[in-house]
């Protein structure tokens, strides 16, 4: 069993979603005490893990399925999972979820999302040139049957070696959406992500594109992911626009005296009807100290073209493990 407490430090001067200051900017780490995780496990069958109850689950890049660790508060799932690697390097997990605990506390009426919803994902990493992954989402949501959807996909994420202290590295994925459960609308949308870089004399260099597609105003939706990850850190877009999302960004990572470096540009647009969403710089440093402890800073900005506000970020954290 595993819990969490989150604790406003001082008065709550921002929004929290749940407390009511909604003349301030959201800061969603509401203040709560919780069951994080609390489940049964059992290992007695060869190579394979069986898990009942609630639990922390995250899959491949959590584009799809994940557990929102940048928030205080993490989303964890309950559901039964069952992991088996009897097959030469294979990984497959396989579940059926019945509610997300998501990061919004017991007091939001989003706070958790019940479910019906059988998930697969296969892992191959039997090739050289990088992993292989074959995925299905079905997620019949019972009070929102607006975010029903079926979700199958295909991901292969790796890395050359190009000569000596240089690396090539790669991202391809596809994905198809499409209504599912008590839905009331019908729609297809294709998601579409392209990643490269280069790492060399101890820096990394990304460029790519991912496109969340629209059909007739129903757009590419990812519910459960931890979205803060996904398309910049302003968080404008951890719901897709009815017209789509394409992300067109590019990353320069390093190194220096232990502080990890990072500065990632994104600019954004739509998928269909030719919207200029904005444009954002990212930037973040981390440190850690030892194995227990952590410190970290991170900056955001995005400007707006014709989507939302200038939007303007700053975190400073700290972490220690006991």
């Amino acid at each position: 069993m595993e819990a969490e407490n989150v604790t406003a430090v001082g008065d709550e001067n921002y929004n929290s979603t749940v407390n009511g200051t909604v003349d301030h900017s959201v800061v969603a780490d509401p203040t709560e005490t919780e069951v994080n995780q609390a489940y049964l496990r059992y290992r007695g069958l060869a190579d394979t893990t069986l898990t009942y109850g609630r639990q922390r689950l995250a899959l491949d890049n959590h584009r799809f399925i994940g557990n929102v660790g940048w928030r205080q508060n993490e989303q964890t799932f309950d559901g039964f999972t069952a992991i088996n690697t009897s097959l030469r390097d294979t990984r497959i997990t396989a579940g059926y979820l019945y509610n997300a605990n998501r990061i919004f506390s017991d007091a939001s009426p989003v706070g958790d999302f019940r479910m019906r919803a059988p998930v697969l994902n296969v892992q191959y990493e039997g090739l050289a040139a990088g992993t292989v992954t074959g995925y299905g989402y079905l997620l019949d949501f019972t009070d929102l049957p607006s975010l029903s959807t079926q979700t199958l996909g295909l991901r292969f994420d790796g890395g050359t070696v190009i000569t000596e202290g240089a690396k090539a590295v790669y991202t391809l994925e596809y994905a198809r959406q499409s209504d599912y459960g008590d839905n009331p609308q019908s729609f297809d949308v294709d998601y579409w992500l392209l990643d490269a870089g280069l790492a060399a004399l101890g820096v990394t260099f990304k460029a790519g594109v991912g496109t969340l597609g629209s059909d007739d105003g129903n757009a590419f939706q990812t519910p459960l992911a931890t979205l803060h990850a996904m398309n910049g850190w302003t968080d404008q877009f951890l719901v897709t626009p009815v017209d789509g999302l394409q992300d067109i960004h590019a990353s320069v990572a390093t190194s220096v005296n232990g502080v990890k470096l990072m500065v990632v540009y994104r600019d954004f647009s739509s998928d269909r009807n030719s919207v200029d969403y904005g444009s954002e710089l990212g930037l973040r440093a981390t440190y850690t100290i030892d194995e227990n402890r952590s410190v970290g800073a991170k900056f955001a900005s995005f400007s707006a073209d014709d989507f939302g506000v200038d939007t303007d970020k700053a975190w400073l954290w700290a972490g220690v493990k006991f």
